[in-house]
């Protein structure tokens, strides 16, 4: 953890809401004008999309487990660099994952490839990590150590499946059957590395569908967000004391159901996460500003 330059993390798998999440952040940042770097979990995967669909294939084949979950997908030790050199300089190697074509062809590259490591220029208050393993402790790294501040996005398993599935059929062109074989390949990899995370989150925002989903697999719709319930779940309860009264003060029909966590209608998980990040994140800027003058 650094007081000079602040790490915020959000972790969660693909489907969990981590997109939505970083939306939010950018609106804070901006809001707040706070100058933030903006790094993607998936530019520290180890490998670009096509060498990874032959690793798979070759894992198939061979009867092995291999996900983008584990180990064997990216480069822990190269994400933990980053946060540490971040956390003592304001700075680190990163790069980019190019998604889709339009973001690709610009730079005369294919999607599914790596834009070339670049260091992160100096000046920036707030290193922004949106991705899987935002809170990832192994025995060979400990990324969670360096972060300031960690939010877990997690929804319910079938709500976190029903969302991938309808996320890659739609968008990504992958087949039910597909999705279902990427879910149960990676699964040893989710409950090693993925759920842990959630234990080490400072705050965990979890939804949970109103509507029956009982088996994800059925082709449907994701339930919409006046459909379910949001779990908030303060793991340091103690230091977002002001900001879990806040929900219950601002947001209509919030109650507790437990002395660390709240409950709200899932329409206004936005607003709650503003709510509490924009606190936040101004005290970790004020935090800053006196670390620097002490040094000075």
């Amino acid at each position: 953890m650094s007081a000079r330059h602040p790490i915020i993390a959000v972790t969660g798998s693909s489907g969990s809401g981590t997109s939505t999440a970083k939306r939010v952040f950018e609106r804070v940042f901006a809001t707040l004008a706070v100058n933030a770097t903006l790094v993607d979990g998936d530019s520290f995967h180890a490998y670009e999309r096509e060498h990874w669909r032959q690793m798979l294939e070759r894992a198939r084949i061979r009867g092995e487990t291999l996900s983008l979950f584990g180990p064997q997908g990216n480069l822990f030790p190269r994400l933990e660099a980053l946060f540490r050199e971040y956390g003592e300089r304001g700075t680190g190697m990163t790069r980019h994952y190019l998604h889709t074509d339009a973001e690709a062809q610009p730079l005369g590259q294919v999607s599914g490839s790596f834009t070339p490591w670049q260091r992160i220029p100096a000046g920036s208050e707030v290193l922004f990590y949106e991705g899987l393993h935002g809170g990832l402790v192994t025995p060979e790294v400990n990324v969670a150590q360096h972060v300031d501040l960690l939010v877990g996005l997690t929804p319910t398993i079938n709500l976190e499946w029903v969302q991938k599935i309808v996320r890659d059929t739609g968008e990504r062109g992958y087949t039910a059957s597909e999705v279902m074989g990427t879910i149960l390949r990676r699964m040893p990899d989710y409950v090693n590395y993925i759920l842990p995370q959630f234990s080490r989150a400072d705050v965990n925002f979890q939804r949970v569908p109103l509507v029956d989903i009982s088996n994800p697999f059925e082709p449907r719709e994701i339930p919409k967000p006046e459909e379910s319930l949001v779990v908030i779940h303060f793991n340091r309860a103690a230091r977002f004391q002001a900001q879990f009264e806040g929900i219950l003060a601002l947001i209509p029909d919030a109650f507790v159901s437990s002395v660390s966590t709240v409950v709200i209608p899932g329409e206004h998980q936005e607003q709650a996460l503003e709510l509490l990040m924009g606190d936040i994140i101004q005290k970790l800027a004020a935090r800053r500003r006196t670390a620097w003058e002490s040094a000075e």
